[in-house]
């Protein structure tokens, strides 16, 4: 790994020319002091770097250094693979891996093009952390330590160990066989089979992973889009899922239906609202998500969701009663 650090940090001096220690240690999620250590084994090595003092110092390269510096690692060739999504290779534990093989691209352009293309990558943003609303977009943290050991596991066909804390459940360690990862709206999951049944775990609720010496009991080839539809349809359609039925102001739809597991249903009303039947993990997700909606929405059935909503609508105007 530190090689691949230090390859990073002569091509981030080839590329942006002068920074400070601070900068490439911002750059290569490195302390300052691991950055001085590397400037002093890149100086060792024969790399000409050298230091500037001053306020506006920093560590820079002897003009025209060359040197043959793009070859990609396993790791940073798997993050290219999923660089379609950012945050996917963030999800996978790939997010400095993806970093690297970028510099390591750039560095391969003819000089012409490497201007053309950093000059590009200025009107282009992909992903941002919030979006129109100042809503921060928070993507599950998981440990890099944790999913690197269960892409290992998933790629070498090996059976998995994990501490797993699935919710309103005690922690607890089962093996498991991998099938493939899978990263949906900035979460990860790992599908895996368990004694023979199909298991889906949520990466961040893995709380530590072991990979084991034992071959994985799976195909060799494996449709994962079709693997992940069929869980999804069974999570859909089993356990406390409730349905319900809504009246709905057509702006409020696309909020409604992106929270619902499903819209089974829907029709349009003579007073321009829509009549929508949709379908909820269980009951507090189908109060939350018509909550969410305020007056916009109208629940008509089932008549336990109606008594619920009313009585947090009463407490709140308990809460805001003008006092006498």
């Amino acid at each position: 790994m530190r090689a691949d650090r230090l390859v990073s940090l002569v091509l981030l001096l080839r590329r942006r020319g002068r920074l400070s220690a601070t900068e490439l240690a911002r750059e290569l999620e490195v302390s300052t002091r691991t950055v001085l250590r590397d400037i002093e084994a890149l100086s060792a090595a024969g790399v000409p770097v050298y230091a500037e003092r001053g306020r506006l110092g920093g560590f820079a390269l002897l003009p025209g250094f060359q040197t043959e510096l793009t070859g990609l690692n396993h790791d940073e060739a798997l993050a290219l693979l999923v660089a379609g999504s950012r945050r996917g290779a963030q999800a996978f534990g790939l997010g400095s891996a993806l970093a690297s093989a970028m510099l390591k691209v750039v560095d391969a352009l003819p000089e012409s093009h490497r201007d053309v293309a950093a000059g590009a990558t200025q009107r282009l943003l992909i992903d941002p952390e919030t979006d129109l609303l100042s809503r921060r977009l928070v993507p599950d943290e998981v440990p890099d330590t944790i999913v690197a050991e269960v892409r290992r596991a998933v790629f070498a066909g090996h059976k998995l160990r994990i501490h797993y804390a699935a919710a309103g459940q005690e922690p607890r360690w089962r093996t498991v066989d991998p099938i493939g990862l899978v990263t949906v709206r900035d979460q990860g999951y790992l599908l895996a089979t368990r004694s023979g049944s199909d298991r889906t775990y949520r990466l961040s609720r893995v709380l530590a992973a072991e990979e084991l010496a034992e071959l994985a009991e799976r195909p060799d080839r494996v449709d994962l889009d079709r693997a992940w539809q069929e869980r999804s349809t069974r999570f859909r359609t089993g356990g406390d899922q409730v349905t319900v039925v809504v009246l709905l102001h057509p702006a409020r739809r696309e909020e409604l239906v992106g929270t619902a597991l499903a819209l089974l249903a829907e029709e349009a009303e003579a007073d321009g609202r829509l009549r929508l039947q949709v379908a909820f993990q269980d009951a507090r997700h189908a109060e939350w998500a018509l909550w969410q909606l305020a007056a916009h929405a109208e629940a008509l059935d089932p008549p336990w969701l109606r008594a619920a909503l009313h009585a947090r609508a009463a407490a709140l105007v308990a809460r805001y009663e003008p006092s006498s």
